[in-house]
């Protein structure tokens, strides 16, 4: 007879959460999102600073309004995410919007959103040039040209990417923005994830340190994230009190030279709500096959896409049996596709019905779900003083055909 764990999130027996709000489900601690919040604060606190929370990471806005209420402002990539952080309670002078590869017209919405706007390339500097002159203030996004580390789907910084302004390109934006009188507030980098230590971060803040001399009365320099959180039990993660100490000192010494003090910015998302989140789902079969044994989920890369789009590693714990014999799966979604969440994994033995817990999947869980194969969407619960909220229902059928318009043909 197998003993279930007394796995919890927040206080909360994990199978309690299953039996009230079933499977497959996100759920989020709430005290582990305000506990990185305020620990990324500290790290800056010596300094003019500001975190933005890189909504994108997770944009449901039960945890827009918990950091909102630490005193956190929000990073926005499009008009609907800028919409929601107005929605969840925000100053539209406290979102900053940078898209990519948007038509003019959203920069225009934004401006009337009172949103600050962030521009990552030449064309769309000019045409905001054109069209607001000085009485608009924007920021600009700058690539600096560094290689990051992570997978190359988070790599953003590097010259192949298609984010930001070069620097190589600084003298035709100072041309464009002498030509218009256009007043530059901030200048914003972001280089990708996966940040292993504080030299290289300061590495690639000192371009934009350099950069910032050219620039008189910025109010901001915006550094953007990268900040690594543990996947795996033995890992590491970025130590953001170090680097802290180490890009106050640069600063100073910057704002030595520069006359002013412009707030330094962050834009953290996996970082503040990663290790928050838990993924609850149910395993439905164990199949032996001559190669391996595959432990199939009633949920699939349609809900969890990273481990197939990131090859990221999600630790997998079996909380309905956390003492059985390790064995070696292949942990496989529902998907009528190559579905694989975990390859060679040792698992406590797995029987169907069993309970999985993938761990942090607060960040680019949800948010990245869709409904392929017509797969309904699953349940978000936040967990906040001991007492689970549900904040996002299960999808239904009907909700799979809101948008659709019936045709009938001859």
């Amino acid at each position: 007879m197998r003993t279930k764990s007394r796995f919890r999130v927040g206080g909360i027996d994990a199978h309690l959460l299953v039996e009230q709000f079933d499977t497959p489900l996100y759920v989020y601690d709430a005290s582990a999102i305000v506990q990185q919040y305020r620990k990324l604060r500290a790290a800056f606190a010596r300094a003019p600073s500001r975190i933005l929370y890189a909504m994108k990471a997770n944009s449901n806005s039960a945890i827009l309004r918990l950091l909102r209420r630490q005193g956190a402002s929000v990073d926005a990539v499009s008009l609907g995410e800028v919409r929601l952080g107005v929605r969840a309670g925000f100053k539209p002078s406290e979102i900053l919007y940078t898209p990519n590869s948007v038509p003019f017209r959203e920069y225009r919405e934004a401006v009337r959103l009172g949103a600050v706007v962030n521009i990552d390339n030449i064309s769309m500097l000019e045409q905001f040039g054109h069209e607001f002159g000085g009485s608009v203030p924007c920021a600009m996004r700058i690539n600096p040209h560094v290689l990051a580390g992570g997978h190359s789907h988070v790599q953003t910084g590097h010259i192949d990417s298609k984010f930001g302004i070069s620097i190589h390109q600084m003298r035709h934006v100072h041309r464009i923005v002498k030509a218009h009188k256009m007043k530059i507030a901030g200048l914003h980098m972001h280089t990708g994830s996966e940040i292993l230590d504080e030299g290289a971060f300061i590495a690639s803040a000192e371009i934009l340190f350099e950069t910032a001399t050219e620039f008189s009365g910025l109010r901001f320099l915006d550094f953007g994230s990268g900040f690594k959180v543990k996947y795996r039990p033995d890992d590491i993660e970025t130590n953001v009190t170090k680097l802290g100490v180490a890009l106050i000192r640069r600063y100073r010494s910057f704002t030595r030279e520069y006359g002013t003090k412009p707030e330094i910015w962050f834009e953290p998302g996996k970082y503040l709500v990663s290790e928050s989140g838990c993924f609850l789902v149910r395993a439905t079969v164990v199949k032996q096959t001559p190669s391996t044994v595959f432990v199939g989920v009633d949920s699939g890369f349609n809900h969890l896409i990273r481990p197939m789009f990131y090859d990221a590693y999600h630790e997998i714990l079996n909380i309905s049996n956390p003492k059985g014999v390790e064995r070696v799966y292949s942990v496989v979604g529902n998907i009528c596709e190559t579905d694989t969440f975990a390859s060679d994994r040792k698992l406590p033995e797995v029987r169907a019905g069993d309970v999985l817990c993938f761990k942090n999947a607060g960040a680019y869980g949800y948010s990245m779900s869709s409904q392929y194969n017509f797969h309904l969407r699953p349940a978000e619960v936040i967990v906040y003083k001991n007492k689970a909220h549900l904040i996002r229902s299960r999808e239904t059928f009907d909700n799979l055909l809101n948008n659709e318009v019936y045709f009938e043909p001859d």
